[in-house]
């Protein structure tokens, strides 16, 4: 999965400020926990997809989707089916409740809608946007003395440390793989040398994780300090009130039609 990075472009989805797509993702997600209908997700999922649209992203950038997923999608709806409920079909002379299986899809396509509304903001925004937006977005709450400057540099330190760390990750398991094997041992020896080798793997992950963070820190700090990662004169726009306009209007039909 290509998360953290956004896609190449400019459109008006990537001008964006990063606190309208943030108050989008909250807003849908109420939204679609309170009133989880099949109106609510079709309209969500709609104006997903204009927006992947206008923004351009890739089809590359779409994450592939595992075999192993399918396997587990698959158990997951024949269980569910198992569970019947209305409607009924009747199919040779035998009733198939089909209740479960409904609910069990309603409720995949709305966890694939709020990944796609995720992965939508992680590749039109910069991580370097989400800190001074977090902070933005929460400066009411600095009046019952919540650090909310705190919290979004936690969050922008994290965001960035992602890719990073995935990376090193992917290092130490290649590394991993050019190791030779030895392929005369009894399976208890086999499985004694794999959770050695699990717990080397953790070390070094360890290792390079405080090593990257070190470097971060020293980053940080001849920058300025923590207190620059907030630090930003961004802004709602114009596109950014026709925006929450379309989203606030999705919400009203969406309680409508529930």
């Amino acid at each position: 999965m290509v998360l953290l990075r956004p896609a190449p472009g400019d459109s008006p989805i990537h001008r964006m400020w990063a606190g309208t797509k943030l108050l989008a993702v909250f807003i849908f997600s109420v939204l679609l926990t309170f009133f989880p209908s099949w109106a609510s997700i079709t309209l969500v999922a709609v104006a997903v997809g204009v927006a992947i649209r206008m923004a351009g992203v890739p089809r590359g950038a779409v994450p592939s989707i595992p075999r192993f997923l399918w396997v587990l999608i698959g158990i997951g709806a024949f269980t569910a089916a198992l569970g019947g409920g209305d409607p009924v079909l009747s199919l040779f002379g035998l009733d198939v409740a089909l209740g479960g299986l409904l609910t069990f899809t309603r409720i995949t396509f709305l966890a694939v809608v709020l990944l796609a509304l995720s992965m939508m903001v992680s590749w039109t925004t910069n991580v370097a946007d989400i800190a001074p937006a977090i902070a933005t977005l929460g400066r009411p709450l600095r009046l019952l003395r919540i650090p909310v400057d705190e919290w979004a540099v936690t969050t922008a330190l994290t965001l960035r440390s992602f890719p990073m760390l995935l990376d090193e990750f992917r290092v130490l398991l290649a590394a991993r793989k050019l190791r030779p094997h030895p392929q005369s041992l009894t399976r208890r020896k086999r499985i004694r040398q794999a959770f050695f080798e699990l717990t080397d793997l953790l070390a070094a992950a360890t290792t390079a994780a405080l090593r990257r963070a070190d470097e971060m820190g020293d980053a940080i700090t001849a920058r300025g300090g923590a207190g620059q990662i907030t630090a930003s004169h961004a802004g709602p726009a114009a596109r950014d009130w026709i925006a929450l306009s379309v989203v606030a209007v999705v919400c009203v039909v969406s309680v409508l039609l529930f």
